[in-house]
């Protein structure tokens, strides 16, 4: 799931190798129910997601969910690899 607009992400896609689909939310409809965005009066942006990460299987069930406290964290790859092979998902 990303808040970037659909476009930027087939032009991610297409310079990137990708086996799945990033969602787009670019309008920030589906974010505020996973936890993922922050609304904030006193920000530039107002409304503005957090870094999550989720992985969700073919049937749409939620296997894993992270939420970064802060956006400029990043998940160890190592870390999201073990939660893609635990969930049974890829």
């Amino acid at each position: 799931m990303s808040a970037d607009h659909a476009a930027t992400l087939d032009a991610f896609a297409k310079q990137n190798p990708l086996k799945h689909v990033i969602a787009a939310d670019f309008r920030r409809t589906m974010l505020p129910a996973y936890g993922a965005m922050v609304t904030d009066e006193k920000s530039p942006i107002y409304r503005y997601a957090k870094r999550a990460y989720f992985i969700i299987d073919r049937q749409g069930m939620v296997r894993y969910v992270k939420v970064m406290d802060n956006p400029l964290d990043l998940l160890n790859s190592d870390d999201l690899l073990k939660a893609l092979k635990e969930s049974g998902v890829s």
